[in-house]
């Protein structure tokens, strides 16, 4: 097995894991991980899916990471800010929030409050989503290109 088929199953596999145990809500997600019970497991659940899902796709398709096609090179560099963005969810959330439980409150100011809570979601799911319209974006393509050879053949016999 390759390394690239190792780096792509690993991904593949947490990626399964993490949507498994964030879809039925574990109780994996709530255990503290400091004596005080302000850092989740879940947190860290969710920051390895967050990473793993892009990192699938970039794996699992050769050209998401060596682009020939002018719209690959569009979507494998998306895919790639989905990448950077998700190894940063963390840090990112962690000043969004202010705390690594990501709870947020009706606070004047920005960080913990309502606003910033908006832009933590917009970034959580901007992450899933974009992923998933990166991969439909490139089959899309994938089937274009399907269509166009058959319709070539299509015209060859028809001649």
């Amino acid at each position: 097995m390759s390394r690239r088929e190792i780096f792509f199953l690993s991904s593949l596999i947490v990626s399964i894991i993490t949507i498994s145990i964030l879809v039925t809500g574990s109780s994996l997600l709530t255990i503290a991980l400091d004596k005080a019970g302000k850092i989740p497991l879940g947190t860290f659940i969710t920051w390895a899916g967050m990473v793993a899902l892009p990192l699938t796709i970039y794996w699992g398709i050769k050209e998401l990471r060596k682009p020939t096609k002018k719209l690959n090179v569009v979507l494998a560099s998306l895919l790639k800010l989905l990448i950077i963005l998700g190894v940063l969810w963390v840090p990112i959330s962690y000043l969004l929030a202010g705390n690594l439980s990501f709870s947020f409150s009706e606070k004047e100011t920005f960080q913990g409050g309502q606003i910033a809570m908006k832009w933590f979601w917009y970034l959580s799911y901007g992450i899933g989503i974009g992923t998933i319209l990166i991969l439909m974006a490139y089959w899309i393509t994938l089937l274009f290109k399907k269509i166009k050879l058959l319709m070539k053949k299509y015209n060859k016999l028809a001649s």
